[in-house]
């Protein structure tokens, strides 16, 4: 079977880096604080007590003229009922709409939401409301539409203050009706690329999207459709702002035949059982798998109609790897909050993700690829296990081939070569100390220490400049795979099979061969005539 460099050097026809999905919040930056509603109720119910009236008129006066709005368009009004798949029920309406650009249907549903509650004082004359959030269950608008540069989208309306919205984009959908609009031939793919005449223009098609492209939808839906406030609030400063609340960044690798996309993830799943840490394997069959389900399942985890997938998190962050329509590798990061890379939620920072999320996939892509090529020359090797110095004079101690404590320490460092924040004392000592079956406290912060130093100063990580955290060099991946595969693999196993203290029924191919090899070299010596 072809290792997995081989796979991905020779046997994908088209790949694409494009932002996939995108869920933004908008939000009314003034009324996040409870001195901008006051003064908000003030200004939009004209009285000098801020009544939370006001807020249930602005409510009900919302459902009215959307409501309104549909009827004269005449489009579809829904109540979506608990457990119903949204998806499934409007995508009989978005094949009905025949306009290139359009609303497909409003629907309404019960969610949880955090909204503005009052407290009402009263003393004689005197009114006074204090403010605070609660999470409530109110009713929320879906307006799905079709958007002449995204397709298919929906924004969803929160009918009660401080009336947050959602907007749900696709940036593949984008790409595809910019390939359009340029008359870019290519194959869709679900949620992406098939195939395309110029793969570099498509690419070129995806880099381009921007947040001023977010923006412009936006603004364009703002002006269409009835929202809670109005233009005259908005002109009077309360006007709506984008937060990304979640972002997909994807890698697409069509493969020229499904039979190697199955042969990619069975080589990846194996890797991944033996080595690292996995947190999960996930392989998704098209029924579900009760005690009655007839048959049994073979050893060979990936077949046709068997969806394969890898899972890698970081606090909040998810990265996946699936098999798509059974021809594509898709290799996804998800960003569900953007504190975890130290930057803000503001749109401002879409181009930063993207370009994190692409490295991180592609972070990925290359671990898998080396892991299957990992092989080191004899001075690579014979530098690491001996004694030597950095280019500064500083001594490097050897790492041991072998020894317990060194192959724990490579093993741990396989384990985070995808993180995408770098490794800290902190995050690797308990790895180390797992994979040495002692207790946490076994083995010291300053034992981790001195580790890292040897580390460092074979090259196989680097520190962070201004930061006390590390990130693995590309040849301390290449090492670290190396090294723990020859250990799991070939030594531990190797020498378990050669070892004559342990008996058993069937003799292991390598202690055969051994033995023939033994017998043969008593043969030759005997026939040498120079022992008795």
């Amino acid at each position: 079977m072809p290792n997995v460099a081989e796979l991905i050097r020779e046997h994908v026809t088209l790949d694409v880096k494009c932002v996939d999905r995108l869920y933004l919040n908008g939000y009314v930056p003034r009324l996040q604080s409870e001195g901008g509603v006051v003064a908000f109720l003030r200004q939009a119910g004209g009285r000098v007590i801020p009544s939370p009236a006001v807020f249930g008129e602005i409510t009900t006066s919302f459902r009215t003229r959307l409501r309104a709005w549909c009827d004269e368009r005449e489009i579809p009004w829904i109540e979506f009922r608990k457990g119903e798949r949204k998806d499934d029920l409007v995508q009989k309406y978005r094949d009905r709409l025949r306009a290139a650009s359009g609303v497909v249907l409003v629907g309404v549903a019960q969610e949880r939401a955090w909204a503005w509650t009052a407290r009402k004082s009263q003393r004689g004359a005197w009114v006074h409301f204090t403010w605070q959030r609660a999470s409530v269950y109110v009713n929320h608008y879906y307006i799905y539409v079709i958007d002449r540069e995204w397709g298919p989208a929906f924004i969803k309306v929160c009918g009660y203050a401080p009336y947050a919205l959602k907007l749900c984009l696709n940036g593949h959908e984008w790409a595809k009706r910019q390939a359009q609009h340029r008359r870019r031939r290519f194959t869709a793919l679900d949620n992406g690329f098939l195939a395309a005449a110029n793969p570099a223009a498509v690419q070129a098609l995806c880099d381009s999207l921007s947040a001023a492209d977010i923006e412009a939808f936006f603004e364009r839906w703002l002006a269409e459709v009835p929202l809670p406030l109005t233009r005259r609030d908005r002109a009077a400063g309360f006007a709506y702002q984008l937060s990304i609340l979640q972002m997909e960044v994807s890698r697409t690798q069509v493969f020229a035949h499904p039979r190697q996309g199955r042969e990619f993830f069975e080589e990846v799943l194996r890797d991944q059982l033996d080595l690292g840490r996995p947190a999960r394997l996930q392989l998704l069959f098209p029924r579900q798998i009760t005690r009655s389900t007839p048959s049994r399942f073979s050893t060979r985890i990936v077949t046709q109609g068997v969806i394969p997938s890898l899972h890698v998190e970081y606090k909040r962050c998810h990265i996946k790897q699936y098999f798509k329509e059974e021809r594509a590798l898709r290799t996804e990061t998800t960003f569900n909050d953007t504190r975890d890379f130290g930057v803000g939620r503001g749109l401002r920072n879409f181009d930063y993700l993207r370009t994190l999320g692409q490295h991180i996939n592609t972070r990925v892509l290359e671990t898998e690829q080396v892991a299957h090529d990992c092989g080191l020359a004899p001075a690579q090797l014979a530098d690491l296990v001996r004694p030597s110095q950095t280019a500064h004079g500083q001594p490097a101690p050897a790492l041991k081939v072998g020894e317990p404590r060194v192959m724990a320490l490579l093993g741990a460092v396989a384990s985070f070569v995808c993180t995408p924040d770098g490794l800290t004392n902190g995050r690797l000592r308990p790895v180390v100390a797992q994979l040495l079956g002692v207790a946490p406290d076994r083995y010291t912060a300053r034992q981790m220490g001195y580790d890292l130093r040897r580390l460092v100063r074979k090259g196989l990580v680097r520190r962070v400049p201004g930061k006390l955290c590390y990130t693995v060099t590309p040849g301390g991946r290449r090492i670290a795979l190396f090294l723990t595969k020859v250990h799991a693999r070939v030594l531990r196993p190797g020498l378990h099979a050669l070892d004559m203290t342990v008996s058993t029924r069937m003799p292991p191919p390598l202690r055969r061969a051994f033995d023939a090899l033994d017998a043969a070299t008593d043969a030759l010596i005997h026939e040498a005539r120079i022992a008795a």
